[in-house]
């Protein structure tokens, strides 16, 4: 089996509709992306998530890191901790993470849930 590569995630044109992030607090966030890989029984899973602008309730159901490649959101946890996001960064959310996403410009990330 050869290994899943991914080059140049920014110029990808061919994204799959994932759908409106289902608990919106304001605006209409559309998510799109590609699958790079899912591991057996969807334990695992990698690929490139886009998000378009807009608030809502965020919960980290599995470990997940993100590489954030383009676009600008705040992530608040339940506990009032504010994480800023912009191009470059990259953040680790571990399972049963909870808080508030406001995605200011559309965002651009490869992930890796577990």
């Amino acid at each position: 089996m050869p290994t899943p590569i991914m080059k140049s995630p920014l110029a990808l044109t061919d994204l799959v509709d994932w759908g409106v992030i289902p608990t919106m607090i304001e605006g209409e966030s559309r998510t799109c992306g590609k699958l790079l890989h899912k591991g057996p029984e969807g334990r695992s899973e990698c690929g490139l998530w886009v998000c378009t602008p807009g608030k809502w309730h965020c919960h980290v159901t599995r470990d997940e890191f993100c590489h954030f490649l383009e676009g600008r959101c705040t992530y608040v946890h339940e506990s009032g901790e504010v994480i800023e996001i912009e191009p470059d960064t990259a953040a680790f959310f571990p399972q049963d993470w909870k808080g508030v996403c406001t995605v200011h410009e559309t965002i651009k990330k490869v992930y890796m849930i577990r």
